[in-house]
């Protein structure tokens, strides 16, 4: 019997996802996803005229994920920013112990397609900027006077750490990304910290 047609949108969707996460985009053809999809090729292109509007459809749909994840792990600690900054990272490291992560979705197509016109690698930038923004954010609300920098240092491990993931297909080299951020932050405390002790030293 026929799938209806009403979720056919959200099944080529949900291959694409998993073919481009794990092949890459350039290695999966569109006759690959419609064949899995089981929709005739006029279906997948009434919903995405073309392979690069489903590569941008399942950019973004991975990007909308992540976020309602991240809020997630970041809500069970409201009104405490230093601990939100290290469950995130926990929550992160519990992300790339799973089986089923290849790395990150954007980092992999930014390194398929590395011209910044490319639609793909445009949502990759954005996601990485608002990534850094908002741990700058929860820093600064943390009492760090250098949270734009932290922010930087944090997502260069982030982004390290998932490169980490889909170079070797695993995350065990003994060394937890939520252990390095916290020795990160911890270090940009201590410089508030240094800094405070200087100005009480002056008066």
């Amino acid at each position: 019997m026929p799938r209806p047609q009403t979720d056919a949108r959200q099944r080529i969707l949900a291959i694409a996802d998993d073919l481009f996460y794990r092949e890459g985009i350039r290695a999966t053809g569109v006759d690959t996803i419609i064949a899995a999809s089981e929709v005739a090729k006029t279906t997948l292109y009434r919903y995405f005229p073309s392979k690069d509007d489903l590569a941008v459809a399942y950019l973004e749909d991975r990007s909308q994920r992540f976020w309602e994840l991240f809020e997630a792990v970041a809500t069970q600690h409201a009104g405490q920013p230093k601990q939100q900054l290290l469950a995130i990272f926990e929550w992160l490291d519990e992300m790339l112990s799973q089986g089923d992560c290849h790395g990150c979705p954007l980092l992999v197509v930014s390194s398929e397609f590395p011209e910044l016109g490319y639609p793909g690698h445009q949502i990759a930038i954005a996601q990485k900027q608002k990534v850094r923004d908002r741990l700058s954010e929860l820093a600064a609300l943390a009492g760090i006077r250098s949270a734009k920098e932290l922010s930087a240092v944090l997502l260069m491990l982030l982004d390290g750490a998932f490169s980490e993931r889909r170079l070797f297909n695993k995350h065990n080299n003994g060394v937890k990304l939520a252990k390095a951020a916290a020795v990160a932050i911890a270090a940009y405390e201590t410089q508030l910290d240094e800094s405070v002790g200087v100005m009480d030293n002056s008066v």
